[in-house]
């Protein structure tokens, strides 16, 4: 536990301690209170903290995307693999919706266009650009058949690209 030297000065110890009936701000009191959240952590059921145990945000969809688009600036070293993929699957969803938007589309015009079309090999290749999404994902994603197919339309763009310059 924290000395209360160092304690923070917003923080109100002795208010959390009076609601669980704890007259004093003492060891013997932070440990009694200890105690409690111990025994009515194993008291209550397990499903109520499944989503804390397995994610890193508890909240609905909504509350989850905002989360999501504050963390896509701010992703960095003390963020980790779980946070950083759901971070860059929701930027790629996005995109997505911004492309489908721009070209008119929908996602059964997505689904309907050969796996090769030059517009999908664009998002893709703006994908892979802009995300830290796999090939695999926009394969999926897209509707492009395998990650390997994708591989090569984006380096067939790259090549004609090159040739155009």
């Amino acid at each position: 536990m924290t000395p209360l030297s160092q304690r923070a000065p917003w923080l109100r110890v002795e208010r959390v301690l009076g609601e669980a009936g704890i007259p004093q701000d003492s060891a013997a009191g932070r440990r009694e209170f200890a105690r409690r959240l111990q025994e009515r952590a194993s008291r209550e059921a397990g499903e109520d903290y499944q989503a804390l145990r397995r994610g890193w945000c508890l909240g609905d969809k909504v509350f989850r995307a905002e989360l999501l688009a504050q963390m896509a600036a701010k992703v960095g070293p003390n963020h980790y693999g779980a946070e950083r993929q759901e971070c860059g699957a929701e930027k790629a969803e996005r995109m997505v919706a911004e492309e489908l938007k721009k070209r008119r589309w929908t996602e059964a015009c997505l689904l309907s266009r050969r796996k090769g079309d030059a517009g999908k090999v664009q998002l893709a290749a703006r994908l892979r650009q802009e995300t830290t999404m796999t090939l695999k994902w926009i394969a999926q994603r897209l509707h492009m058949g395998t990650w390997t197919h994708v591989s090569n339309c984006l380096r067939e763009a790259a090549r004609q690209g090159e040739c155009q310059k």
